[in-house]
């Protein structure tokens, strides 16, 4: 599969810090407290559990037109993916089994080889991001990779069932970034709040009041349309031939617009359970793989390792722009796969 060049530069940086001193490590998950969280030492599921009956029934309340638009990607070999991730999937035998009695049933089953739980429209899940401290690698409310039930065949205390019992049924609030800047959002090139690929939480107030909307506000799900996902646009992929598709996946995984880390503390300030984008990582990608700041994937360590509220990547936002549908009912959950860092899945959105 295809290494891009942000999946490379982490790379190298990773093998870098593996050959310096044991002294690189990020103890703030320790300093800072960040574990347990306001939940408790045993939770395993996050900022969800803030939904309440009366969030579900104000969600409902949303539906007024019975629209209904699904917001996953299709899953294929041919997709953008990150790194040397891939979905390779075959159907064995053709048919896979059969004929059988009379009738001379035939059946077809797929086999499927792929990062079941980080690949295509994917949900990250407690046991996807951590931190490397003094004390070993941290993960969601205080669990490390050496505790007892963690291993190869599952993150155990840190699976993704946990949250899929809970599930997500909220407002969702869709943030059409490309309306708001003109266009669709580049790439950044700065780590600097003031770089167009990257959405502030100035950014975030501006386009609350301008689409009209209530402010985000706590049991919110919130989603960000950069239009970068267009080179990846589930109606027009199949038209393209290799060349076209290569050339788009580079563009596609050469780095990203998304949010800054101040917008994704400002969110989580409003006490929302989800984040969810057009793009592979939500967050912005560009100078050095950082992006409001210098550090990578900033927003996904201060969003989901010290806080607990997930993401959603890679969907598909073009009903929802299209119809202008800025509020909504949210509903869906993960795949309840023990052990598992994330799921894929198709979102639903009702309004």
């Amino acid at each position: 599969m295809r290494i891009t060049a942000i999946a490379a530069a982490l790379a190298m940086g990773l093998a870098a810090n593996a050959g310096a001193q044991a002294l690189n490590v990020n103890d703030a998950p320790l300093t800072e407290k960040w574990a347990p969280t306001e939940w408790g030492p045993d939770d395993k599921a996050g900022a969800v559990n803030r939904t309440t009956p009366q969030m579900v029934l104000d969600a409902v309340g949303l539906v007024k037109q019975g629209k209904v638009a699904t917001l996953g990607k299709v899953y294929a070999g041919d997709a953008p993916a990150f790194g040397s991730r891939g979905w390779r999937m075959t159907i064995p035998g053709l048919p896979t089994g059969g004929p059988f009695g009379d009738q001379q049933l035939v059946y077809n089953d797929e086999y499927l080889a792929t990062e079941i739980g980080q690949i295509g429209t994917q949900f990250d899940g407690p046991g996807h991001i951590g931190v490397t401290t003094s004390k070993g690698m941290f993960f969601y409310n205080g669990r490390f990779l050496g505790d007892e039930g963690i291993g190869a065949y599952g993150v155990g205390p840190l699976g993704v069932e946990h949250v899929a019992k809970k599930g997500f049924v909220c407002r969702g609030v869709l943030l059409d970034a490309v309306a708001y800047r003109g266009g669709q959002l580049p790439v950044p090139k700065e780590n600097s709040k003031d770089d167009p690929g990257i959405i502030t939480d100035e950014d975030v107030k501006a386009m609350v009041e301008r689409q009209g909307i209530d402010p985000i506000g706590e049991g919110d799900c919130v989603f960000l349309h950069t239009g970068h996902g267009d080179l990846w646009h589930p109606q027009d992929w199949d038209k393209f031939d290799a060349a076209e598709k290569a050339k788009r996946v580079a563009a596609f995984n050469a780095g990203e617009p998304g949010f800054g880390i101040s917008a994704c503390e400002y969110l989580a300030e409003q006490k929302i359970i989800l984040t969810g984008a057009d793009t592979w990582a939500v967050e912005a990608v560009g100078k050095g793989a950082g992006g409001e700041t210098t550090q990578p994937f900033e927003c996904h360590i201060k969003l989901q390792t010290k806080r607990g509220i997930w993401n959603l990547e890679n969907m598909d936002l073009s009903q929802l722009v299209a119809d202008k549908a800025y509020e909504f009912l949210f509903v869906w959950s993960p795949l309840k796969m023990k052990g598992a860092t994330g799921s894929p899945g198709n979102p639903m959105a009702l309004y």
